[in-house]
């Protein structure tokens, strides 16, 4: 065994005279990256330094992250003589902007990460990460490969939501779904938090929206309720802000109310067979009083100055409305001559009332039809089927996230022979496509300058284990990081070769992931059929 140590370690040393690989491992793929020529060795001995209190928290993370993945322990050490060492360098600047570029320098005499924002520099830290487990070790060093990356992103907002009503995700899966989402440079959590099946965010003026609106789930109405406390959502959102993630809550109105309006009936505008209860009361001037102290609390909560209000499918349980006395006293004095013109006034009205609270309105595509505030507002794009939203959002102003179902609903199932999930006319959300999906192809001339970025949506009507978030998010996770970061994707082999060590760490966290590779290694999770 000595024999085979030494031998590792000698080969470690002679790796610095050759020369680096030609395609960087990086995911998703820096904007310019160089190969170099020999390695950085590094060791429990390479000291580490930084030059401004601000960026400790993110040194902290590398040097965590880099433990739990490799077992080796880095600590700020004296350098003494010529010692390689780490350093991470916050350039003179406002670090608060929002600016996330970064450079990254591997020599053989030392690393190098410099960024002039706190965003760059964590992207830069995560490259550095992904160059050092892509290395070859012995175990106690590691032959980090010589680059020259100079990185930046393709958009700012690179998103994934997460479905927490129609399944909840307990506090330290969500926990470790931020840290992958940090691995690849995600930057926004969109957490729908309420629907139909449960209300999932305690509000402490209406204790009964978590206590019995938390009760069950899509595919069991019987579960306890379950949901985020108002501690828990604070160590969320400031965890996930310590990996450059912002935290973004959905309060769905006027529809996907259910759950709220069994805690709170007095609210309800009813709905429909198949959705009942499945509107808040536009009617009831108590109505915009309670949603409003929600919203308050909600914002408070949050510091995203970004509070998302759903705003779709409303027409799936708006029927009782005509035959609302308070709703057609509404429809009479504002000239509203039908319920979708209720819709829009109701969500208008909402809209106002966020603005007053400082924030910023996030809404799913219907309301791009609605005189919102252009500067203040945020359209996600999911309809893939009617592209005129698009444009529409687009033509008016209005800063647009793109969220299609194809390819980016990830229930879709990602291989023809799964039999849970969803298709559309045949059609499922493969790695590929995720990969692939190109903006600039479906603007089609529309002013692209308002898109913000891109986001896949997890939603969860066949999710009743974590097992199954696993299979879904892992690993075009991946891909969607490389769908929002780089602006050329033209060499989806050299991806997924890319890929391929991803999964040894995938296995190494315990995660359920697809291997397309080799379908076989983890058989598709079925769901059980849904309790009525």
């Amino acid at each position: 065994m000595k024999h085979a140590a030494l031998f590792m370690i000698l080969n470690l040393w002679c790796l610095s005279g050759l020369p680096a690989q030609t395609s960087c491992p990086v995911i998703p793929l820096p904007l310019e990256a160089e190969p170099g020529t020999g390695t950085f060795v590094l060791s429990r001995k390479t000291p580490v330094t930084f030059n401004s209190g601000l960026i400790r928290e993110t040194v902290a993370y590398f040097k965590a992250a880099l433990l739990e993945k490799t077992g080796i322990p880095l600590a700020v050490e004296k350098i003494t003589g010529k010692t390689p060492v780490i350093t991470f360098e916050l350039e003179e600047g406002d670090a608060l902007a929002p600016d996330e570029s970064y450079t990254l320098q591997v020599t053989t005499e030392g690393i190098s990460v410099r960024a002039k924002t706190l965003a760059g520099m964590f992207n830069g830290t995560v490259s550095l990460l992904h160059l050092a487990l892509n290395s070859q070790t012995d175990g106690e060093r590691i032959a980090v490969e010589a680059w020259n990356i100079s990185d930046s992103p393709a958009y700012s907002w690179r998103g994934l939501m997460l479905d927490v009503s129609r399944y909840f995700i307990p506090k330290p899966k969500l926990l470790s779904l931020i840290d992958w989402m940090a691995f690849y440079k995600l930057n926004h959590l969109h957490l729908h938090l309420t629907d139909e099946p449960a209300w999932r965010l305690e509000i402490k003026k209406y204790p009964r929206l978590a206590e019995i609106g938390g009760q069950g789930d899509y595919n069991d109405p019987d579960k306890p309720a379950r949901y985020y406390s108002q501690r828990d959502i604070l160590q969320i959102v400031n965890y996930a802000a310590s990996r450059n993630i912002t935290v973004i809550p959905e309060i769905d109105m006027p529809g996907h109310a259910t759950a709220a309006n069994r805690a709170y009936p007095e609210y309800s505008g009813g709905g429909s067979e198949k959705h009942p209860e499945f509107t808040f009361n536009p009617g009831k001037e108590e109505t915009y009083t309670y949603l409003g102290d929600i919203l308050r609390e909600t914002r408070a909560l949050f510091p995203s100055g970004i509070l998302h209000l759903g705003g779709d499918e409303v027409s799936f349980g708006n029927d009782k409305w005509l035959n609302d006395k308070g709703v057609l006293k509404k429809m009479q004095e504002n000239g509203w001559k039908d319920v979708k013109q209720v819709e829009l006034g109701f969500m208008r009205r909402m809209a106002d009332t966020v603005l007053a609270m400082g924030a910023r309105i996030a809404a799913w595509d219907e309301l791009a039809e609605t005189e919102l505030s252009v500067d203040k507002t945020i359209i996600f794009w999911w309809r893939h089927d009617k592209p005129e939203q698009l444009y529409k959002a687009l033509e008016k102003g209005y800063r647009t996230v793109i969220c299609p179902r194809l390819p980016y609903y990830f229930d879709f199932v990602q291989d023809s022979t799964h039999r849970s999930g969803r298709t559309w006319n045949g059609k499922y959300n493969a790695l590929y496509d995720v990969y692939s999906f190109s903006v600039r192809d479906l603007a089609k001339g529309a002013d692209a300058s308002n898109v913000l970025g891109v986001q896949a949506n997890l939603w969860t009507e066949t999710v009743t284990a974590t097992e199954r978030v696993d299979y879904l998010l892992f690993p075009r996770m991946a891909a969607l990081s490389e769908s929002a970061w780089t602006r050329d994707r033209k060499n989806f082999k050299d991806f997924t070769n890319r890929l391929n060590s991803h999964f040894r760490w995938y296995q190494q966290a315990g995660l359920y992931y697809y291997n397309p590779e080799n379908p076989g290694e983890t058989p598709e999770p079925v769901y059980p059929k849904k309790k009525n």
